[in-house]
């Protein structure tokens, strides 16, 4: 299974942010939209993620408040990134080794989606589940194997 596929399922529903908006603009979309990342454009280009990593990380440097930086001081500046052809064994890879639970979807320098572990983790269950359903298909209609008469074992 490729990216393209989850991205098809998922849906076209992007979130962003400018780099310049205070962090707080950005935790009220993310808390109204109920997302856990929010990818950030400039001059219609991908230049980092922001994610609540970034964010608890940001507010733990501020003494507990997330009130003054911006994206721009807070966000990843290099985020994992993948294609829609890229596939799903090699984004789980990419997640596991960086401990990344977004990966923004990009064809050339077009933004399509971005992909969660979650997604990931439920594509996996989904092809785990139809192909138990497909072995248990299989091992039902599975031929009885006449049993061996005496002459026949001569």
């Amino acid at each position: 299974m490729k990216v393209a596929d989850i991205l098809r399922v998922k849906g076209n529903t992007l979130f962003t942010v400018s780099p310049d908006q205070p962090l707080m603009d950005a935790l009220h979309t993310m808390a109204e939209h109920d997302i856990g990342s929010l990818v950030v454009m400039e001059f219609g280009d991908l230049i980092g993620m922001l994610t609540f990593r970034e964010v608890i990380a940001a507010v733990e440097r501020n003494k507990g408040s997330a009130i003054g930086p911006s994206v721009r001081s807070v966000m990843d500046d290099h985020p994992l990134t993948c294609t829609p052809s890229t596939e799903m064994d090699e984004v789980r890879r990419m997640m596991l080794g960086r401990h990344a639970r977004y990966m923004p979807v990009l064809e050339g320098r077009t933004l399509m989606g971005v992909i969660s572990f979650y997604d990931v983790a439920k594509c996996v269950v989904d092809s785990q589940d139809f192909e138990n359903r497909m072995l248990k298909a299989y091992i039902r209609d599975w031929p009885v194997e006449e049993e061996r008469t005496e002459e026949s074992k001569l």
